[in-house]
């Protein structure tokens, strides 16, 4: 509903509660949006993934927006690598 009363972006976000067919309705609400009122869908309870489209798009214009976001990018980068390798000195194989 929002969408069709704004010219500025909207980011939908899926949620599951309890009273929903396990976020199915809340999905095909969101993707089902008539033609002339585009909704940007991220996936089911990803408040955070909406949060960061959001970021890249205010980023387009705002630099200081645009590094904050490259940093923040670059920490998960890291956080996940350095899992990965905890994982691989937990359980070594002969692929890595």
């Amino acid at each position: 509903m929002v969408a069709s009363l704004t010219t500025l972006p909207v980011i939908g976000v899926p949620i599951k509660s309890s009273n929903s067919i396990d976020g199915w309705d809340s999905v095909l609400s969101i993707l089902q949006m008539p033609n002339g009122v585009p909704v940007a869908t991220v996936a089911l309870n990803a408040a955070k993934n909406a949060g960061i489209l959001a970021a890249q798009m205010i980023g387009i214009a705002d630099s200081a927006v645009a590094n904050k976001l490259a940093l923040h990018k670059k920490n998960m980068e890291e956080e996940v690598l350095k899992k990965a390798a905890g994982l691989k000195n937990s359980w070594p194989n002969q692929f890595d």
